[in-house]
């Protein structure tokens, strides 16, 4: 395509956002722009956070005064200026939200199409009057269950939690949950008040008595006599039950510790009042198609199409209105099914009929979570936008990615330009322009080293990219390590694992592959680790038992670990003052060497004063964080630079002290490649720096918060944390897609540092999809041949030549192109 075919460019000058260099770059519109380099070389940071946020800063400056007032506390991007910007959309990869009401349904807005589909053409008991469509959402007050308040379940004590020893005696401490020290103390000479006998073995107490001591409302006073052991005076005591005295520490108490407590001793019970469904009864007495809009919310999204479909397609002539008891065979029922067979069609193309609506959202993959927001962004109808995309591909299996690619086709067809932030080089194959930042990260980034047609990149000799898209990079293959025996699950059932018998070399790199939704995640970062977990002595109580006797019926080959670690993609925090240095415990060595400063030692300032989660000497504005959280009212908050100490942390007298000419500010706003040089000689602290630089995160600051890091970059510092202790062999490591939203370059120096893991003695066990990850594995475990219920089987094993070999796995055809590119 020339030049002359693209309808204007978006001409970017001057940016200086981050580590951008600046940066002047002219982006075509109305295409399919791929942004490429190392992992910090500065993509999204001119993607995101110049070209998206001069966008939604332009929208901001259309709203009122009082709002760009709050606004303006936020910023603007570093940048001279940015000509033909069109609005922008950001599709950011990004972690399920932390409520338990959102879900695929709501996410997609299939929810509202389905709640007005029972409301106006649903089949309703005889005599039951029409219901409005909020009545059959849990989340609003019309429909929500009264017992559990709309969500399904809640938290409620069992006797086995209150009670776990039940031949000791109530003196004994049999009843766990109550207090210690003097409450309890005051409790047993209540209960003995009463006469219940506090010396014999709570199983010998009548059964009317345990009950009555766990589960009563009722709180009699007891009058208590002098004791000479505990108590001077008389008093009235008043008597709390079990699970009163837990509930009541739940809903009252402003101590995170006895929270803590409290909360052992409860579990989640399905709601019996509505079934899990969170719903009232008269909601959940309306049908479509025999189905209850609960039990279709449990059903795959495939099986909902099924279901829906032949109301979609009645060719009869249908009533124009709803009969008294049921409208399935309306008008309205059919617009209102053929537009949600279209928008499930879209998600089924995605490869995501594997799905349902009711799932929650906490439980996706990024991956997952990024394909049902563009699902719902080519059903929305926009044109002229500019989608900014984030790493669409992450967490997909190739043949995932193919159809995802004919979707963001179809999104550019329809006259909007997409700007994505790539990094799979299949995917960027198929951009119609590709600009390349690098060539490395951090300060050895931030440069446009191309900016045309995607084959025009071959001839940038300095780029990194240029090297893996066009097949000069090193081969990932490796000679496979031989094994020293084999852990064993056999019986596996649970999600769409159903009796399967699978079995792990020892002392190898194994990768489990397999589609989204084969059950990969299940069967590595949950039942695996429970297993373990329980095998090794780390299980956290004895309800874990009970899974596992569910989940597996034999085991074997665990006692060969000596400790279970499993990295995923979590969070390493969950606020600013969650940092890259706090969190390898690199940062207390650097307060300790401010203390020992003779400035510090003169205002006898001890460790804790260096640090910004004590109040001493952070700055009261932020409180520590460095960031103040702007409210929008009618947008989503946003966090801007602290007024007060504009990001430092601290107060201005702590940072009047210095070491080797830095304040303890300078040291957190270093990248880890300029604070291995100034800690050279460090011997502790270079330590941990020199394992962030061997797992490829040197363009990262010390001080950078937990909130701004993502996944993939949270799941590598966990692995770093990892190298650098000096344990022995012998353990377990689960990894869950360690490679996500990295570059191949990235890749190669990840699978370096895990076989390093390997070498030490250490088995490795990861889910994942990336290819050159995959061939340079020991041992390969394919589940599929799809997803949802059509995966859950072992379709292929062995090293990665042999399962390329298979004819039964459909990652064989991808992984054997890749071992002969």
């Amino acid at each position: 395509m020339t030049d002359a075919s693209w309808d204007g460019y978006v001409r970017v000058r001057g940016a200086t956002e981050h580590n951008l260099a600046a940066v002047d770059v002219d982006i075509p519109r109305n295409a399919f722009v791929a942004f490429t380099g190392v992992s910090g070389s500065g993509k999204s940071s001119l993607a995101f956070s110049t070209l998206y946020a001069e966008a939604q800063r332009r929208y901001f400056e259309s709203v009122a005064p009082y709002a760009r007032r709050l606004l303006q506390q936020v910023g603007a991007p570093h940048v001279a200026s940015i000509t033909g910007l069109p609005p922008a959309v950001a599709l950011q990869q990004r972690r399920g939200a932390p409520s338990s009401r959102s879900s695929v349904g709501t996410i997609t807005t299939l929810s509202n199409l389905l709640r007005m589909l029972y409301s106006r053409a649903g089949t309703y008991p005889d005599g039951a009057s029409r219901l409005e469509a909020e009545s059959f959402s849990p989340n609003t007050v019309a429909g929500a269950c009264p017992r559990c308040g709309g969500l399904g379940v809640f938290h409620d004590v069992t006797t086995k939690l209150l009670v776990p020893d039940p031949s000791l005696s109530i003196r004994e401490g049999a009843i766990a949950a109550w207090p210690g020290a003097w409450q309890g103390a005051n409790l047993r000479s209540i209960v003995s008040g009463l006469g219940i006998d506090i010396d014999a073995p709570w199983r010998k107490l009548s059964r009317k008595d345990r009950d009555w001591l766990l589960y009563t409302d009722e709180q009699p006073k007891v009058f208590i006599e002098p004791q000479a052991d505990r108590v001077d005076h008389s008093y009235e005591g008043k008597f709390w039950s079990a699970r009163r005295h837990v509930m009541h520490v739940l809903a009252d108490s402003t101590s995170e510790r006895m929270r803590e407590r409290a909360l052992r001793f409860t579990e989640s019970v399905r709601c019996p009042q509505c079934s899990g469904s969170g719903l009232r009864a008269d909601a959940l007495a309306v049908t479509v198609a025999g189905y209850s809009i609960a039990a279709l919310n449990t059903l795959s999204l495939t099986e909902v199409a099924t279901v829906l479909r032949p109301i979609a397609e009645q060719s009869d002539m249908v009533a124009a209105t709803p009969s008294a008891s049921s409208g399935e065979t309306t008008e309205v029922a059919v617009r209102i099914t053929a537009d949600l067979l279209a928008r499930i069609e879209v998600l089924l193309g995605l490869g995501l009929g594997y799905l349902s609506l009711g799932r929650s959202s906490t439980t996706l993959s990024p991956g997952e979570a990024q394909r049902l927001r563009i699902a719902t962004q080519l059903r929305s109808g926009l044109f002229g936008v500019v989608y900014v995309l984030d790493e669409p591909s992450a967490g997909l299996h190739p043949a995932d990615a193919e159809p995802l690619l004919d979707v963001l086709d179809r999104l550019k067809e329809s006259g909007n330009s997409l700007f994505v932030v790539e990094h799979d080089m299949d995917v960027v194959r198929r951009a119609d322009w590709v600009v390349d930042i690098g060539p490395a990260a951090g300060e050895g980034g931030g440069r446009v080293l191309y900016s045309g047609p995607v084959a025009g990149l071959e001839q940038i000799e300095e780029s990194v990219t240029g090297h893996h898209l066009f097949g000069r990079a090193e081969s990932p293959r490796r000679q496979a390590r031989p094994t020293r025996g084999w852990l064993t699950l056999a019986g596996v059932t649970r999600h769409n694992l159903r009796g399967l018998s699978v079995q792990f070399p020892l002392a190898v790199l194994t990768a489990v592959t397999g589609v989204s939704g084969s059950g990969k995640s299940t069967l590595v970062t949950q039942v695996l680790f429970e297993v373990a977990r329980h095998r090794l002595d780390t299980a956290a109580d004895e309800d874990v038992d009970a899974q596992i006797e569910i989940d597996v019926t034999d085991v074997d080959g665990f006692d060969e670990f000596s400790r279970l670690v499993r990295v995923d993609q979590r969070p390493i925090g969950r606020t600013p003052r969650s940092t890259l240095a706090t969190y390898v415990g690199m940062f207390d060595i650097v307060r300790k060497l401010f203390a020992d400063t003779d400035e510090a030692k003169a205002r006898g300032w001890a460790p804790g004063r260096f640090s910004f989660n004590v109040p001493e000497g952070r700055c009261p504005t932020c409180q520590g964080d460095g960031f103040v959280e702007v409210e929008l009212l009618f947008l989503p908050g946003t966090y801007g630079p602290c007024p007060t100490c504009h990001g430092a942390r601290y107060t201005p007298d702590t940072l009047e002290v210095t070491w080797r000419e830095k304040t303890i500010a300078d040291v957190l706003a270093m990248s880890v490649n300029e604070a291995a040089g100034f800690f050279a000689d460090i011997t502790s602290a270079s330590r941990s720096l020199e394992t962030l630089l061997d797992i490829g995160l040197g363009y990262l600051r010390l001080g950078q918060p937990a909130t701004e890091l993502s996944g993939g970059e949270a799941q590598r510092i966990k692995i770093a944390n990892e190298l650098q202790r000096t344990r022995p062999g012998n353990v377990l490591y689960l990894l869950d897609e360690p490679t996500a939203g990295l570059h191949p370059a990235d890749v190669a120096l990840l699978m370096r540092q895990l076989h390093r893991l390997v070498d030490a003695g250490n088995t490795v066990v990861m889910v994942e999809h990336d290819l050159d990850a995959i061939a340079s594995a020991d041992w390969v475990i394919d589940l599929g041949p799809g997803g949802g219920d059509k995966g859950g089987t072992v379709v292929a094993t062995g090293t990665p030549t042999e399962v390329a070999a298979s004819t039964d796995s459909i990652t064989g055809p991808y992984l054997a192109r890749r071992l002969h590119s």
